[in-house]
């Protein structure tokens, strides 16, 4: 059984920072794909940072390209997300994803394990 738990959430003001973090429990392989996803109300689910965990390959969409950072922290099994330069645009529910293998790392699609979301809010 594996389990996410998101934290890190909130409110801040656009060209702030947030950093995200993941808790996973569970067995190692079937968490070799970790992802970070968000929804706006409205939108559909869009995929925004993704890393393969034994390689370190990391994906990033290209709406968040250069101001998100997607990092692990293999020891305590923690996936983080850190968002710098925030726009309102971000605002949004974001997800932390697991899979044992993501073919297409930032489709939601190939991911079979989600946690219950954070909210972001960035009000400009």
């Amino acid at each position: 059984q594996v389990q996410l738990d998101e934290s890190g959430g909130g409110s801040v003001q656009a060209g702030g920072s947030l950093r995200l973090s993941c808790a996973a429990s569970g067995y190692t392989d079937s968490t070799a794909s970790l992802g970070w996803f968000r929804q706006a109300p409205g939108k559909e689910r869009e995929g925004v940072a993704a890393l393969r965990r034994r390689s370190g390959i990391t994906y990033y969409a290209d709406s968040v390209q250069g101001r998100f950072i997607i990092s692990q922290d293999n020891a305590k099994n923690i996936v983080y997300l850190q968002m710098n330069s925030l726009k309102a645009e971000d605002s949004a529910t974001y997800y932390c994803a697991a899979a044992p293998l993501a073919y297409w790392p930032l489709r939601p699609a190939d991911y079979k394990y989600w946690g219950q979301g954070t909210q972001v809010t960035v009000s400009s």
